[in-house]
């Protein structure tokens, strides 16, 4: 398990917890062995001047999602989006074998995966390469004295912003008000994003064509409200 270290996170842990759950069934653990190596990204080789080398399909966009968990949302966009060449990033063993079935099933090729720690996966892309980054329901770490492990800080939105193109979307979802608030104030810090909300409607509605998660499903019958903000790089 790779970690990555920064101000917010001194001790250099992982931003992420446990990596496996449940036994896997044959078919998913026959996924990850032969399915997973021809689609994952491999940090440790050059990358590409041009994102569309990764993928199979043409394309002309580029998004990100940082742990999909469930793979509800992503395989939702991959489909709306065929001309958009996505990477998955989810070091949860369990929730990447879901997420290879459905893609072997449906025969998906504008996507492309990586298993650790998705700070490794953008200090490898080149600059100005991605149109979009999703980090939706990411884990909350509710106890304060574990806060600098969330994946919101000032070291990773310098990431996002070096990858993200000019006037490129940041999108973040929670269900957990403190994390809601230090996203706020960490952009609002960082200076290089806008919050795109005129409105409170702006961020209680839910993104164009939503799919809902398995989390925020959760959250609501848990009596908990979502908030979707949306950042644009300035």
């Amino acid at each position: 398990m790779n970690s990555t270290g920064d101000s917010n996170n001194p001790a250099g842990k992982a931003f992420f917890g446990r990596r496996k759950g449940k036994p896997l069934r044959a078919r998913q653990a026959r996924n990850l062995d032969e399915l997973l190596p021809q689609l994952t990204l491999d940090p440790a080789t050059p990358s590409p001047a041009n994102l569309s080398q990764l993928f199979d399909s043409p394309v002309t966009r580029f998004r990100m999602e940082i742990g999909f968990g469930g793979g509800e949302h992503l395989i939702h966009r991959v489909q709306e989006n065929p001309d958009t060449g996505f990477i998955g990033v989810e070091p949860f063993i369990n929730s990447m074998a879901k997420l290879l079935g459905q893609i072997e099933g449906q025969g998906i090729g504008n996507i492309r995966l990586y298993d650790d720690d998705a700070a490794e996966i953008l200090d490898w892309l080149p600059g100005a390469s991605l149109d979009h980054i999703d980090l939706l329901y990411p884990d909350p770490w509710p106890k304060r004295k574990h806060w600098k492990r969330r994946f919101v800080s000032q070291k990773n939105l310098e990431r996002f912003h070096r990858v993200l193109k000019p006037g490129a979307l940041f999108c973040f979802a929670s269900d957990i008000e403190t994390y809601v608030n230090w996203t706020l104030l960490h952009c609002r810090r960082h200076g290089g994003f806008c919050w795109t909300a005129r409105s409170a409607d702006d961020w209680r509605t839910p993104y164009d064509n939503w799919p809902g998660t398995r989390y925020e499903a959760k959250a609501k019958r848990e009596g908990r409200q979502t908030a979707y903000l949306t950042f644009r790089k300035i």
